[in-house]
């Protein structure tokens, strides 16, 4: 292979993978917590897009337990992004072996 085709590839690879990361940030998912009662909407792009409490949880004695709700929620969210994101990175580059985080 030329160092013409490789930079080709390179190029189309580079088009493929932004065209993607702008697919994933119209893309959400839902993290939660507190069997449901805390939700934290975040798109592809790691951007929070909405939360949802249940005024069940909010009592101002016991804030730092719906701060910990909101942290979890927070956490499932951002793990459920970055691993739908390296799942579609993964498809779009056909396994490469591009170190994990690249995105």
């Amino acid at each position: 292979m030329n160092i013409q085709q490789m930079m080709k590839q390179a190029q189309a690879l580079q088009a493929k993978m932004a065209q993607m990361q702008a697919e994933l940030k119209t893309r959400e998912l839902v993290g939660a917590s507190g069997g449901g009662k805390v939700k934290v909407t975040m798109n592809g792009a790691q951007e929070i897009t909405a939360i949802s409490i249940d005024p069940s949880v909010v009592n101002p004695t016991e804030a730092d337990l719906l701060e910990d709700l909101v942290l979890a929620a927070l956490k499932d969210a951002r793990g459920k992004v970055t691993r739908m994101v390296e799942e579609e990175m993964g498809r779009v580059t056909g396994g490469m072996g591009l170190p994990p985080g690249l995105f």
